[in-house]
């Protein structure tokens, strides 16, 4: 029986940890592989440091975070704000989805507030769209595969897109019985602490990833800790009715009746 493997790919070091490590660690448990990879290096995150300074710093770190998630990593491809939706770096992104070969792809939500993540999540769409495209030429060059990938989107940082309108989640993933070794995860990522303070005004990064998956967990109605999900429509990607995650985590998943009802295409 061949492996499930499952990605994550997001923009910088700490992303997967804030909105998508506990799917993770249960896809984990579950038996899947999983991979971790951050498009950028996360070179401008840093008042103290040089740009140099900063990748070094935070490229060892983010291993450090896939080591405590059991994932295999990847290395970036960009650099903080220049991850842009063009043909060499969808090329790039194309080979990595083809080498791992996942029928899951974790990414980012389509709306946010910041154009690193959207185009990450564009990039890793259209990426995980071609991996059976021959014709799409991936560089590296990795040979295509078969087989169906199911796109899931994560929630946007604060719940809601850059109008601030708010984004509800499809599912939510029962997460609390690996929130301390996610919140290990998020750890490993030291030189945050003051930086998120300073930028984004995150008092502790840690109660800020805490506060947001408990805020979750409350739309859920039923856990303490979670993650939000939205499942990418089918076309090109997978049969209709497919929903791995659903299938792989059991009562740990719940799909959310509200945001079902508006979908088309319901499961």
């Amino acid at each position: 029986m061949s492996v499930k493997v499952a990605i994550a790919i997001a923009a910088h070091p700490d992303d997967i940890e804030f909105q998508s490590a506990g799917t993770l660690l249960l896809l984990k448990e579950a038996g899947w592989e999983i991979h971790y990879w951050n498009v950028s290096s996360g070179n401008c995150g840093s008042l103290e440091m040089d740009s140099k300074t900063t990748a070094k710093v935070r490229r060892k770190e983010a291993r450090d975070a896939a080591k405590i998630l059991g994932a295999t990593w990847h290395p970036p491809i960009c650099d903080d704000l220049e991850i842009i939706y063009d043909v060499p770096t969808l090329r790039k992104v194309a080979a990595v989805i083809r080498k791992v070969k996942p029928s899951i792809v974790l990414t980012h939500s389509p709306q946010d507030y910041m154009e690193d993540h959207m185009n990450t999540c564009r990039l890793a769409v259209t990426a995980a769209f071609a991996h059976g495209m021959p014709n799409f030429r991936s560089t590296p060059r990795v040979k295509t595969y078969d087989g169906e990938v199911t796109v899931y989107h994560c929630m946007p940082h604060g719940l809601c897109d850059g109008l601030r309108r708010r984004i509800i989640p499809g599912a939510f993933v029962n997460t609390a019985s690996v929130h301390q070794t996610k919140l290990a995860s998020l750890a490993a990522h030291k030189s945050q602490q003051n930086w998120l303070d300073a930028s984004q005004k995150m008092n502790s990064y840690l109660k800020t990833c805490d506060d947001l998956s408990r805020e979750i967990a409350v739309l859920s109605k039923k856990f303490k800790h979670a993650e939000g999900w939205r499942k990418h429509l089918h076309y090109g990607f997978c049969s209709e009715n497919a929903d791995p995650l659903r299938d792989a985590l059991g009562k740990k998943f719940k799909s959310n009746p509200a945001f079902e009802r508006d979908c088309r295409y319901s499961v």
